[in-house]
């Protein structure tokens, strides 16, 4: 144990200062990612309403990744949103009857079925999509390319390392 200075010892379980999480880039870091998760949650919310009124915020992600990666099984998609097969299903049900999603046999498995969106699915998030470009293209009219470009392969590299 060290004395913290005040006379008193540190506890155990704190960090110690050459851990590196009290450096000030980690501060930040900590500081404008709580920034900038708070804005998703809230824009996530808005464009799932530009989609379809009813829509679940936490639904629109699962929109966005059918619409890049195609028609894919209930089980991936929740692997990749990280959620649990209910969820999924229930998730699944509700964009179904808003008639954004359909399923399909799986002809690699015919006990399986893929998640495909419907014409209106596609429509509506390409539509919302673009906007959303829009505004970023908007928003970062003042940034070099070269400085977006770099934004995007950093913010692509801490999300491979969140999948750790």
């Amino acid at each position: 144990m060290h004395e913290d200075g005040n006379g008193g010892e540190e506890h155990a379980d704190s960090p110690e200062p050459s851990s590196g999480v009290e450096q000030p880039a980690f501060l930040a870091l900590e500081r404008e990612l709580t920034v900038l998760l708070r804005r998703a949650r809230a824009s996530q919310g808005e464009m799932a309403r530009e989609v379809h009124p009813d829509l679940e915020p936490s639904a629109y992600g699962l929109l966005v990744r059918l619409e890049e990666c195609g028609r894919q099984r209930a089980t991936e998609l929740a692997s990749y949103i990280g959620v649990g097969k209910a969820t999924m299903s229930r998730q699944l049900r509700a964009l179904e009857e808003l008639g954004l999603v359909g399923r399909e046999p799986d002809p690699a498995d015919g006990r399986a079925w893929l998640v495909t969106l419907t014409e209106e699915g596609r429509r509506s998030v390409s539509r919302v999509r673009e906007a959303r470009r829009t505004r970023y293209a908007g928003r970062l009219a003042d940034w070099d390319p070269t400085e977006v470009d770099e934004l995007a392969r950093l913010l692509h590299r801490l999300n491979r390392g969140m999948e750790k």
